[in-house]
């Protein structure tokens, strides 16, 4: 058998990630690769750690991308700062809490468990009597944008919590960053992950990370060393530091470090209250589209995110049949529920290039011909009118 070269269709990329990617991203790719000790390279770095500075607003300096996924980015926090023995307050309300629990637990800490249901907000109550029963916790750990339900919580009073009571907080901000406020200093937050392919738009594969001095006086004073070589920071601060002489620890991704700094120079350009003001008109206008076609959102409009919609699945709808459809017919992905929303919740993702108007009427169109097609009762063409209406 003979396997030529791979070219991918084109899709529209409208589900939990990855999100479409800008051509210039993608030219950015194909730049020469040099050594990723080369003096211009280390120049490149600085800037990838200054624009994700801006992109995290905060002035850490431990800001960088782990050379890994976003799931690396929240095992380095996890490996980092978790001793055998340490309480974590774990706040569960979708599937990516229940992978910081899971953390918690190979590092031989222990878990306490804060859970709310699935759709909902992490409850602060739960969470400061949580603190109050166990004073010892070293740590407070929830995820800011759950990509499982769609749901946003705040983080600055779960940090301020934290600190008042004299843990660290720790966030997850994979599908947040430049979506919605991720304002790191303000929260006073002490260790924060994302990813590359979500609100960023750039490929996946990269996991930017900041931690603050608090964070990194509890690495620094170990007692025991960390589980994980790859992501052990005391030795990766020596390649990320200041200045020109690096330490060797591992073979940086060159190529996708060139998109990741294109992808960032982009933002700066928008500017990150514009990305957010974007990504929350895009959301209206997809709402508007939705509910006047009759279909309904699984999360409260308080807690809604504007960049993950979770959508329920009108009655009678075969999930996968109808995803399958969109895709092969119109090249529309749009995602699958998870966990306890699997099969019940379409996953619409509206994160970075796919937070357009061309996409928001391309996928309202798209439903609305499947859902026809499925005898569920819709009215032509009123979708894509009441969006009209709000993005135009």
């Amino acid at each position: 058998m003979t396997i030529s070269s791979f070219n991918p269709p084109l899709r529209t990329l409208m589900g939990p990630g990855p999100s479409d990617v800008h051509p210039r991203v993608l030219a950015a790719m194909a730049r020469p690769t040099v050594g990723h000790l080369d003096p211009a390279f280390i120049g490149m770095m600085d800037e990838v750690k200054s624009l994700l500075q801006y992109a995290f607003q905060t002035d850490n300096a431990l800001t960088f991308p782990i050379s890994a996924p976003g799931s690396a980015g929240m095992e380095s926090c996890f490996a980092n700062l978790v001793e055998p023995g340490d309480k974590v307050i774990v706040c569960i309300n979708g599937v990516f809490g229940l992978r910081m629990k899971e953390n918690v637990e190979r590092c031989g800490g222990v878990a306490i468990v804060v859970e709310d249901d699935w759709g909902c907000s992490v409850d602060a109550h739960k969470v400061e009597d949580a603190l109050k029963a166990n004073p010892d916790t070293k740590i407070v750990a929830f995820v800011q944008a759950e990509t499982s339900t769609g749901v946003h919580t705040d983080p600055l009073i779960l940090c301020k919590l934290a600190t008042r009571y004299g843990a660290l907080s720790l966030v997850d901000a994979v599908t947040a960053l430049a979506g919605v406020p991720v304002l790191v200093d303000d929260w006073g937050a002490d260790a924060v992950y994302a990813g590359t392919q979500k609100c960023l738009s750039c490929v996946p594969g990269l996991s930017p990370v900041t931690f603050s001095e608090r964070a990194l006086d509890k690495i620094r004073k170990r007692s025991s060393k960390v589980q994980s070589w790859f992501l052990d920071l005391n030795l990766i601060m020596g390649y990320w530091g200041e200045g020109a002489t690096r330490a060797y620890h591992h073979t940086a991704p060159v190529n996708a470090l060139y998109a990741l700094h294109e992808s960032l120079v982009m933002l700066q350009e928008e500017g990150l209250e514009n990305a957010w003001h974007r990504h929350a008109k895009m959301h209206l206008g997809l709402k508007a589209g939705l509910e006047a076609m009759g279909l309904e959102f699984a999360v409260d409009e308080m807690y809604r995110l504007p960049q993950l919609n979770a959508v329920k699945i009108p009655d009678g709808v075969d999930d996968a049949a109808l995803r399958k459809r969109a895709l092969e017919r119109y090249g529309l992905e749009i995602g699958a529920g998870l966990g306890a929303f699997a099969g019940k919740i379409w996953r619409i993702g509206l994160m970075g290039q796919s937070a357009t108007p061309r996409n928001i009427l391309l996928c309202l169109s798209t439903l609305e011909t499947l859902l026809s097609q499925a005898n569920v009762k819709v009215e032509s063409g009123k979708a894509v009118d009441a969006a009209q209406k709000i993005l135009f």
